[in-house]
């Protein structure tokens, strides 16, 4: 089901990344928007995929969420892979489905939105401590 809203900077959803090419991510996968919101890109996202397996190794551009934002997970460790940025269409994206005919989207707050857009910027190689960045 296609959203009917353009999500806010923070929100977590599944992305269906079909269509990518392994070593890119290939599987439905929840994300992060890190989007600005006064960026609205008719249908586009930036979006981090989230995962519940801490990478190996770990790297500065990797962010370790405090909670497990995804609805119906009972996960105690969720990970931004913050070097695996992807801008995707909105109509990728959906919510979580919980149980039939109930879905749920889930939440980071800005204060990790923040600190994702850091670890993106350090897996690009901008130096976040020199730079003004519009949150």
């Amino acid at each position: 089901m296609a959203l009917t809203f353009h999500p806010k900077p923070g929100v977590v959803l599944v992305c269906d990344f079909a269509g990518y090419v392994a070593p890119e991510m290939i599987k439905r996968r929840p994300v992060v928007v890190v989007s600005p919101a006064h960026l609205r890109r008719p249908n586009l996202l930036a979006v981090v995929p989230l995962s519940t397996t801490p990478p190996d190794p770990i790297a500065p551009y990797h962010y370790r969420l405090s909670g497990n934002p995804v609805p119906g997970s009972d996960a105690t460790e969720v990970w931004a892979k913050c070097d695996m940025l992807a801008t995707v269409r909105l109509e990728r994206l959906d919510r979580f489905r919980i149980e039939r005919g109930r879905y749920e989207i889930g939440y980071v707050s800005m204060e990790q939105v923040r600190a994702i857009r850091a670890c993106v910027a350090l897996s690009i190689g901008l130096d976040v401590t020199s730079t003004s960045v519009r949150m």
